[in-house]
């Protein structure tokens, strides 16, 4: 299969391809062979690796309708969804998760990481519905899962060694939601001390929210540095909201601190605008965290999903190319073709994919070729459409294959 006369961002080459714009690329069954410069300099689309997302609520989405929006109040929407939890079965569950990865599959997507709410020792009935969803789509949609957890749960040294073995005995990743807890260090000390007794990555939401004391960012950074560099978690921190209205000096050396830990910090655009802020007028802060800077700071944002159709974001979908969108928008993010790695080899990299997504001899033919030739069409919507590519072969006409 041959692509021809296609713009490979800049970011998402892989090195030795030279310093042109528009490649000729062939695909020969599952691999990329070859990426050349094109005869034809006039790019006819751009051609980007698969996505990956790198923050998702598949346990609770498409709920809304039960239990309706929590305009702009994080906490309350956190007590709907404990209520309503209880009454869901497994196959629900299931079910809701099913069409997540159904859509995000279509749409491109190669990658998913997932959060599930995890508030007492005893696992969720949602692990249960995530593990039979990961072994459905072995080997087409890699999927993995983070223990969404109450930092003060950790307070019980018990409790917590229970939520660790049962992460890592399901393949997961240990987090925690931190917002301006008392003991903060103390407590997150304690989940460090199990993701290196169980040899597990970490994930956290942390400082979501608009209070400039909120400060877990800066202490997990401070404890990550302290682990030292060879007993250092992969660690990532979704939200850090809070860093938007912190001094700009304070912010800096938080950021500062975080690339020096290696911290992978995810924006989540849609759920954060929609959720931070007050109701009762047009909200000035924009709730998204401070992308341009961290990224000046040496680090490597991500943008990712996050909530879709329940009390968290009652609109939405699993379109990350919409997503990016938004976040080049809210974040002032230019040249926006500069930024796609927020949603491909960023984000590869937060989830510790084997592939880092860069577009090369050799690399997974795991490929989108998007309408847009230059960055001015990436956020129109003719630009945004697509041809997705699984393993060197058009996506739509596999299924069609496959129906008849």
């Amino acid at each position: 299969m041959k692509l021809q006369s296609l713009h490979i961002p800049r970011g998402l080459r892989a090195e030795g391809l030279g310093a042109g714009e528009v490649f000729d690329i062939t695909l020969d069954d599952a691999r990329v062979a070859s990426v050349v410069p094109a005869r034809d300099t006039v790019a006819r689309g751009t051609l980007v690796s698969c996505p990956v997302d790198a923050h998702v609520h598949i346990d609770k989405n498409y709920s809304v309708r039960e239990v309706g929006p929590a305009r702009g109040n994080l906490f309350a929407a956190i007590e709907r969804m404990e209520e309503r939890r209880a009454q869901w079965s497994v196959e629900h569950i299931a079910q809701r998760m099913e069409r997540a990865a159904q859509q995000a599959w279509r749409l491109g997507t190669r990658a998913l990481r997932t959060h599930l709410d995890w508030t007492s020792p005893e696992a969720p009935r949602s692990l249960l519905a995530f593990e039979q969803l990961r072994e459905r789509w072995r080997g087409r949609l890699e999927l993995q899962f983070v223990s969404l957890t109450p930092l003060d749960v950790f307070a019980d040294a018990d409790a917590g060694r229970r939520i660790a073995r049962a992460v890592r005995q399901s393949g997961g990743v240990l987090g925690a939601f931190v917002y301006r807890n008392e003991g903060l260090v103390h407590k997150l000390g304690r989940v460090f001390d199990l993701a290196q007794e169980h040899g597990l990555a970490l994930d956290f939401h942390v400082d979501e929210g608009l209070d400039a004391d909120a400060t877990g960012l800066r202490a997990i950074a401070q404890l990550t540095i302290a682990r030292g560099s060879s007993r250092r978690p992969r660690v990532v921190c979704g939200h850090a909201c809070s860093l938007s209205v912190q001094p700009a000096a304070q912010a800096q050396d938080t950021l500062a601190l975080c690339a020096q830990a290696g911290v992978h910090l995810v924006a989540l655009p849609t759920t954060n605008l929609y959720l931070q802020g007050e109701w009762d007028a047009t909200p000035v802060p924009r709730g998204i965290t401070r992308l341009r800077e961290a990224a000046g700071a040496g680090l490597r944002p991500v943008l990712a999903t996050d909530n879709v159709q329940d009390a968290f974001y009652p609109y939405g979908s699993y379109d990350l190319l919409e997503t990016f969108g938004l976040g080049v928008q809210m974040a002032h993010l230019a040249p926006a073709g500069d930024w796609l790695g927020a949603i491909t080899t960023h984000a590869a990299a937060a989830l510790g994919l084997a592939w880092d997504g860069r577009i090369g001899p050799g690399c997974p033919a795991d490929l989108v070729v998007l309408a847009a030739r230059d960055e001015y069409e990436l956020l129109d919507r003719e630009g945004r459409a697509r041809t997705v590519i699984r393993a060197g072969r058009v996506l739509e006409q596999q299924e069609k294959e496959q129906e008849q």
